[in-house]
C-alpha cells in the first residue's frame, strides 16, 4: 500500500527561490523498507511511499552537476536552505529532499525508529535514479550532501554492497559529503568504489560518537577509496547553523552504543548474540542499546564564532574538487 499523506506546512507546498532560481517540485518513488535486507530484497507487497523535494537548476547550461541535499532529524531547515542557496549561486543544480512530509513525520529527534535508516538510504538512491534521467542533469556528476541522519543515509547509499542491487554496478554518486553523520550502522564490506567521500564533524558532538565516525571513514579509506574526514575544533552538532549552542533536552541519543554491522546481503548482526537476522530492525537495536544502558537524554547543537563560515568554505571546496 502506498502512503502519501498530506499534511500542512510541507516543504513542497511552499514557493521557494534560491539565488534567483525557482524550485520545481519533483516526486520520488521510494519505499518504507523495514531494514537493509528488506531494501535489497523487496517484499511481494512492499510499503511504497512517494517522497518529494524541490529541484533548482541555475543558468542556461545544457548539463548541470547536481547536489542532493538530505536533511537530518528536524527535516528541511534554515541551514539546508542556506547551503542550497550557496550551491545554486556557485552554479550547481540542487535538489532539496524532503523525506518527512509524505511520511507525516515532523521530527525524529525523540524517536529515530519512525522509519528505518535503510529507508533513508534507499530514498537517496531512488532520488539519484530519478534525477539522473533529467535531460538538464549530468548523470556522471551527481553528488549528495547529508546532515546527521541524512549523513548516515549517504554513507550507506555510497556503500557498493547496498548501492549495486538498487542502481547498478556502474552507477552511483560521484561525490558524497557526510555532515556530522551517525555511523552506528556499517556494512562489513565498506567499499564505495569510485565515489569521492568527505565527512565533516564537530569535536564536541554529543549526538553521536566522533570516534565511531572516524573509524568508519578509516575503514572505507582502507579499501583504497578517496575518503577523508575533518574534525572542527570546539564545534558541536549542527555547527553549520548560525547561533548560540543550546541543549535539546528531549533528544534521545546513544553515542556509546556498539556498532551494528551489516552483512553483504543486508542482514543486521545483533551486537550481543552476533547472529545475523533478516527480521532485526532499528527498533530492536535501539531497545538493546537502552537495556544495555547506552541511552541518554539531551544533546547540544549550534554554531558559534566562524564555524558556519568554516563549514560553508569546506562544502564549496569539496564539490569544486570532486564534482
Amino acid at each position: 500500500m502506498e502512503k502519501n499523506i498530506q499534511s500542512p506546512g510541507r516543504y513542497r507546498d511552499r514557493t521557494v527561490e534560491y539565488a534567483g532560481v525557482l524550485g520545481e517540485n519533483i516526486e520520488i518513488p521510494s519505499a518504507n523498507a523495514i531494514n537493509y535486507y528488506d531494501a535489497l530484497h523487496p517484499r511481494n507487497h512492499p510499503d511504497l511511499v512517494t517522497i518529494d523535494g524541490k529541484l533548482f537548476v541555475p543558468g542556461d547550461k545544457e548539463l548541470n552537476p547536481l547536489v542532493i541535499i538530505v536533511p537530518g532529524s528536524l527535516g528541511v531547515g534554515p541551514n539546508h536552505e542556506t547551503h542550497a542557496e550557496t550551491l545554486v549561486s556557485e552554479g550547481y543544480a540542487v535538489f532539496v529532499l524532503d523525506p518527512f512530509g509524505a511520511r507525516s513525520v515532523e521530527s525524529t529527534v525523540t524517536n529515530q525508529t519512525q522509519y528505518s535508516f535503510a529507508a533513508s538510504a534507499l530514498d537517496v538512491l531512488m532520488t539519484y535514479r530519478k534525477l539522473s534521467e533529467r535531460e538538464e542533469i549530468d548523470s556522471d556528476r551527481i553528488g549528495a550532501q547529508g546532515h546527521s541522519r541524512g549523513g548516515s543515509a549517504i554513507l550507506t547509499a555510497v556503500t557498493r554492497k547496498f548501492a549495486d542491487p538498487i542502481v547498478g554496478e556502474q552507477n552511483g554518486l560521484k561525490a558524497a559529503y557526510a555532515v556530522y553523520p551517525w555511523s552506528g550502522h556499517q556494512f562489513l564490506s565498506p567499499e564505495i568504489g569510485e565515489t569521492n567521500l568527505h565527512s565533516i564533524i564537530g569535536e564536541l558532538d554529543d549526538w553521536l560518537s566522533v570516534q565511531q565516525v572516524e573509524e568508519h571513514i578509516a575503514a572505507i579509506a582502507a579499501t583504497g577509496a578517496n575518503a577523508t574526514i575533518r574534525i572542527v575544533p570546539e564545534a558541536h552538532h549542527s555547527f553549520d547553523r548560525q547561533g548560540e549552542v543550546y541543549e535539546m533536552p528531549e533528544a534521545k541519543v546513544a553515542p556509546d552504543a556498539p556498532t551494528i554491522m551489516i552483512t553483504d546481503d543486508g542482514l543486521m548482526i545483533h551486537p550481543e548474540t552476533r547472529e545475523p537476522s533478516k527480521e532485526m530492525t532499528d527498533f530492536d537495536a535501539f531497545v538493546f542499546a537502552l537495556k544495555a544502558g547506552f541511552g541518554k537524554t539531551g544533546a547540544h547543537m549550534g554554531g558559534i564564532k566562524d564555524q558556519p563560515e568554516v563549514f560553508s568554505a569546506d562544502m564549496i571546496n569539496f564539490f569544486k574538487e570532486n564534482l
